[in-house]
């Protein structure tokens, strides 16, 4: 047999065994990954098409485990605010009364006024005090000159001010305090029991009345216990209630976000 016969036959027998090496070596690749990978993800299965949905949902659950919810966001804002509002709180100084404050406190937590009573001469005088509202000083629109000044902030208290009669008749004022002085809004008479079904004449404004009508008026209720002392030492208080039941009502709000 010659030389080149005896390559011929050799190729022809090795070509078709390389063939099925290559073919085997593949075979045993795809095995050992796909084992690998079923060994990582710890599947159940054998069926490798529950790879991808399995890792798409890991992927999701971890994203939204990393990502803050809003409800944490939100805590973290009104954690925030309640620490600003105690560094700036000051609501724990004892006020002082003034000697002559003539009025018993009714102050209940979580309610919006404060109850003040007394008795003047067989009246019994109840005034309903509510939380101080703050306004900027700007009245004088027409005067240009004064636009780069910086205005005043004036806290105003709206009082319900009522003169009862042992009788069961009463005066009631509708009064706004300021820092220097006590404005009557409207007075009305308060009517008997039996006549509750009525309604009551209101009167007019009390701006129409005559000066010495509203001067009189403002007299009745200064020697009754509403006058500046009085209102002065309201406005702190006031202020400092309002401090109080903000703090209170963030840390219900908190409270109730948590739970």
């Amino acid at each position: 047999m010659s030389f080149t016969a005896i390559l011929r036959k050799s190729a022809s027998t090795v070509t078709p065994l390389a063939s099925r090496l290559v073919r085997l070596g593949q075979r045993d690749y795809h095995y050992a990954h796909f084992s690998a990978m079923k060994s990582q993800v710890n599947l159940p299965g054998k069926n490798p098409f529950f790879i991808a949905p399995f890792l798409q949902r890991f992927c999701s659950a971890a994203t939204e485990t990393q990502r803050p919810s809003s409800t944490e966001s939100l805590l973290r804002v009104i954690e925030s605010e309640i620490k600003d509002a105690q560094e700036n709180d000051d609501s724990d100084l004892a006020e002082e009364i003034p000697e002559d404050f003539p009025f018993k406190i009714d102050d209940n937590a979580g309610q919006q006024t404060v109850i003040l009573t007394r008795e003047y001469e067989g009246e019994l005088v109840k005034v309903e005090v509510h939380m101080p509202d703050f306004v900027t000083g700007e009245e004088n629109d027409g005067d240009e000159g004064d636009d780069d000044k910086e205005q005043p902030v004036q806290s105003s208290i709206p009082l319900a001010v009522t003169v009862s009669k042992k009788s069961g008749t009463c005066l009631q004022f509708n009064c706004v305090a300021y820092a220097d002085e006590v404005t009557i809004d409207s007075i009305s008479i308060g009517v008997s029991e039996s006549s509750e079904d009525q309604m009551a004449y209101d009167g007019p404004n009390f701006h129409d009345l005559d000066e010495n009508l509203k001067k009189g008026f403002h007299k009745y209720l200064e020697i009754r216990g509403i006058k500046a002392s009085t209102t002065n030492f309201l406005h702190e208080y006031m202020i400092n209630k309002d401090s109080r039941e903000y703090m209170g009502w963030l840390s219900n709000l908190k409270q109730f976000i948590e739970a």
